[in-house]
């Protein structure tokens, strides 16, 4: 299969989720004999913490504007069996155009961002990455959250078939390591800074550590301002490459996991985060959500918290507990959540799709919802009434990765770049 992604980042994972859930992604697919050509805007911020340089049977096309590249775009739309535009992909809007024209199968768009992006139309704020048409014209949406955003997704936003495809835990990146001393915790947090989750992280976070002086809290990610009131007893790494990821969270008793807060509301919605840590045989504590013991099994598998007391009490467990509990979210991680078992839905699911010869009679201006006539917002008054809806439950497909030679290379040694770059 052929298979063209336009996305935010896939070569840096400094500030964003999205780079590790592709590059793990794109690697399942590779293995499985599809070809997967990624394009990316060449942002500077993204250059100066480059730590991905390439992706065997994959290529990686960066770009510094769009005019640039469109000829080729439209070239290998022209092959592709497949098109996917991302959320919060720079020249998202231009390309779905372009793939909408171009494509000869079929027209996705992948939201990795599935609440923010609600939140915005339902706030009438502008999106960047989707047109005034909303998601009407693409054959499939797929969403990172499931539950209700599904459901939002076609009421608000025009999507005709939605399907949810979730975070996932690629094994040769994320898996046990010895401990690292420089890590050393009793209670970690890795996640970038986010203004809708600083209050969990203060609450689960920052106020266990203030109980706890003579324990020590470790926390890594990017842009957190610098005039933070931590606690002496926090310390920081900042941003940290996926390599470093395993050495981080097998060096901690027990590892913490927070949702923003508009996912957490949307519920359905874990971090690929979770999925990582446990992957590498952490001990996990998480905030609650609708829907998170669809991944895993409170208690036996995840430990939840809602106040700094709950997080104390799991800081007080023995190690023999933790260890029980953290073999159990690794055992349902490899089996349910990882990049094999991601890249099987999306080929199962593109497989049985079918796409229209030319995108043709798309709907009218008449037959899309509300909020979107005259634009995607616009201000239009978000839809009442939009009651939950049980979510597909993960699959279950107890998937086996197939072999892989050695390990995924990210970061360190795979330099020299063997990838396209355009001026």
């Amino acid at each position: 299969m052929r298979l063209v992604v336009f996305g935010l980042s896939i070569t840096s994972s400094w500030g964003n989720g999205h780079a590790t859930l592709w590059r793990g992604l794109v690697r399942a697919l590779a293995r499985r004999g599809c070809r997967v050509s990624f394009f990316e805007r060449d942002e500077p911020y993204y250059a100066a913490s480059r730590d991905l340089g390439e992706i065997a049977g994959a290529e990686i096309v960066l770009y510094s504007r769009w005019s640039d590249v469109r000829g080729r775009a439209a070239a290998t739309l022209g092959e592709a069996d497949a098109a996917i535009v991302t959320s919060y992909c720079h020249d998202g809007i231009a390309a779905a155009e372009l793939m909408l024209d171009r494509s000869r199968g079929l027209a996705l768009f992948y939201d990795l961002d599935s609440p923010v992006t609600l939140a915005s139309v339902g706030s009438g704020q502008p999106l960047s990455y989707i047109g005034p048409r909303g998601l009407a014209d693409f054959d499939l949406v797929l969403s990172y959250a499931g539950g209700r955003a599904l459901e939002e997704l076609r009421l608000r936003l025009g999507a005709r078939r939605v399907l949810p495809l979730y975070g996932h835990a690629d094994p040769d990146v994320h898996h046990a390591v010895p401990p690292a001393e420089h890590y050393r915790a009793d209670l970690s947090y890795l996640g970038t800074y986010a203004a809708d989750r600083q209050a969990a992280v203060e609450a689960l976070f920052a106020a266990p550590a203030r109980e706890r002086p003579a324990q020590r809290f470790l926390i890594g990610g990017a842009q957190y301002p610098p005039e933070m009131p931590w606690p002496a007893n926090i310390h920081s790494v900042g941003h940290l490459p996926p390599f470093e990821h395993p050495a981080f969270y097998c060096s901690s008793r027990l590892t913490l996991n927070v949702t923003r807060r508009t996912m957490a509301e949307m519920g359905w919605c874990p971090s690929g985060r979770l999925f990582e840590a446990a992957a590498c045989g952490a001990a996990i504590i998480s905030d609650t959500w609708p829907g998170l013991d669809s991944f895993f099994e409170p208690g036996r598998e995840i430990l939840l918290a809602q106040d700094a007391d709950e997080v104390l009490a799991a800081l007080d467990l023995s190690d023999g507990e933790l260890a029980r509990i953290a073999n159990a979210a690794r055992e349902r991680t490899f089996a349910e959540h990882t990049s094999d078992c991601r890249a099987e839905e999306l080929l199962e699911v593109l497989s049985t799709a079918r796409a229209p010869a030319k995108h043709a009679d798309p709907p009218g201006e008449e037959e899309l919802p509300s909020p979107l006539r005259g634009g995607v917002g616009g201000g239009g008054a978000p839809i009442a009434g939009v009651s939950p809806v049980a979510p597909p439950r993960p699959r279950a497909f107890r998937c086996a990765a197939l072999p892989v030679k050695g390990r995924a290379s990210e970061g360190r040694g795979s330099w020299p770049h063997r990838r396209t770059r355009l001026p």
